[in-house]
């Protein structure tokens, strides 16, 4: 069967000199920046959707200056860096929280941000007996920002501190209550959300075994909820580094636009992190970067928003051998000789995270370009009804690239059916996620702001990721009509 499967988890990857620094992935922005005249300012961008919703903030794109807390942290960041970070950027308030606005024009190709690496904040700056329990880098730098934030205005840190969100500010699913999660049910998001959280429980129990021992006046009276904002307030801010994770003050200040080209760049060999500007900015203006090339799913479970109509939405699925499918053994067996990978619950699938991950088809008539090859290989496989059939696939793999199942059969009413299988199932999960839209549906004023931004961003989700289904099944059944 058919069903919404865990999110992968990104890897690192071996970092050049100068690379962007990826909160998941990104581009060289020096390749995309040409010595041209900069081309006058695009019109906002659609795919703009920004990380917190603060209760104090203003109106869209207006910024307030935010004096009480963070007036004066850039002149802070600067004397602690011994280096200019900014001349074009100043702290501000948006409709969607803390952001950073053009303080000046800015025009394409201006390096509008450095932060030397000696002002970011990493695991190494823990105690060795600290950095080596046995957590992942984000609860280890969830301890620095716990140690932080106890020492209160006694930390050296403690500018940059107070100027982070708020748990009532962010919105990442771990915050939210089990009733707000059943609304996402159908998206992977939610066993996603409650996979972290155990994981988070866990940490915690490492960790705080470690602090009591080595940091017990950070240790005391430290509480799960505590933890778990700090291990937010990484997912949603630090970027991957030599390092591990990294947080970037002042530049994690910045907001995320799914289309913009200007990324976090960080140069091992001069050891700072940059910006460069994508397009030009008159004062006043938001300045914004990607975070990556990220879905909805990623995006509302490590930072905390959606955006409408996400481009880069995708759906990440199961399609599992039925155990009552006489020819189960047969079929695993085959699957798992041909690099397919077997999961725990006897799933079939070609990615890391054990499942199969479907993008929007554009076109109901192309070569269905985002239903992945290996699913379709699967689907060709469980709808086999005798050994000849698994035998003749099994050769044809041998025979050519290894790959089983990767060409149309040569039955033509078995090609169908294999396609009405896939077809069927997804137009299953079709079906439940308008059942879970249908429940979502507003009966009146939400309860709180709270409430109604997350109701928003549920069903920005699904409506995301139902399109994704539906194009799939329409691309299926129009092959399925015109074999």
């Amino acid at each position: 069967m058919l069903c919404p499967s865990r999110l992968a988890k990104l890897r690192p990857l071996p970092r050049p000199l100068l690379a962007a620094a990826r909160r998941h992935r990104g581009v060289d922005l020096r390749c995309a920046i040409s010595s041209s005249p900069p081309p006058p300012p695009p019109p906002p961008p659609p795919q703009v959707r920004l990380r917190t919703t603060s209760s104090s903030s203003t109106g869209l794109g207006m910024p307030s200056v935010d004096e009480e807390e963070c007036g004066d942290f850039l002149p802070w960041l600067e004397r602690k860096a011994g280096a200019e970070v900014s001349p074009f950027l100043s702290v501000g308030k948006s409709a969607y929280g803390r952001s950073l606005f053009a303080s000046k024009s800015i025009r394409a190709g201006d390096s509008i941000l450095k932060v030397p690496f000696n002002v970011e904040i990493s695991p190494d700056d823990l105690l060795p007996e600290i950095r080596s329990c046995k957590v992942g880098n984000v609860a280890k730098l969830a301890a620095i920002v716990l140690k932080e934030q106890k020492m209160g205005q006694d930390s050296e840190w403690a500018p940059y501190i107070r100027c982070l969100p708020q748990p009532e500010e962010m919105h990442s699913t771990v915050f939210w209550s089990d009733e707000e999660l059943e609304m996402i049910k159908e998206s992977s998001v939610y066993q996603r959300t409650i996979d972290r959280k155990v994981g988070m429980e866990r940490e915690f129990s490492v960790l705080r075994h470690a602090l009591d021992c080595h940091l017990p006046e950070v240790s005391k009276d430290m509480k799960f909820e505590d933890f778990m904002h700090a291990c937010a307030l990484v997912e949603s801010r630090a970027w991957e580094s030599s390092k591990g994770y990294s947080l970037v003050p002042f530049a994690d200040f910045l907001n995320h636009d799914g289309l913009a080209k200007a990324v976090l760049l960080r140069d091992e060999q001069k050891q700072f992190s940059e910006v460069i500007a994508d397009h030009n900015y008159a004062p006043g203006e938001q300045v914004l970067i990607s975070y990556g090339k990220l879905s909805n799913a990623v995006l509302l479970l490590d930072f905390g928003f959606t955006i409408p109509h996400n481009i880069y939405d995708e759906v990440q699925i199961q399609f599992n051998v039925p155990l009552q499918d006489p020819l189960y053994e047969m079929k695993l067996y085959l699957l798992q000789r041909h690099c397919l990978q077997i999961t725990h619950n006897f799933g079939i699938s070609k990615c890391p995270a054990d499942s199969f991950t479907i993008k929007e088809v554009r076109s109901a008539k192309g070569k269905g370009t985002g239903i992945p090859q290996s699913l379709r290989a699967a689907a060709r496989v469980l709808s086999c009804i005798s050994l000849e059939e698994l035998n003749d696939m099994e050769e044809e793999a041998t025979q050519n690239d290894g790959r089983l199942g990767r060409r149309p059969l040569k039955n033509i009413i078995r090609e169908i059916q294999a396609h009405q299988l896939l077809l069927s199932c997804i137009t299953k999960l079709i079906d439940q996620y308008k059942a879970s839209a249908k429940l979502m549906k507003p009966t009146g004023c939400p309860a709180s702001k709270r409430d109604g931004i997350r109701r928003l961003m549920a069903c920005e989700l699904l409506a995301g990721e139902l399109r994704i289904l539906k194009s799939a099944a329409s691309w299926l059944e129009n092959y399925t009509t015109n074999l």
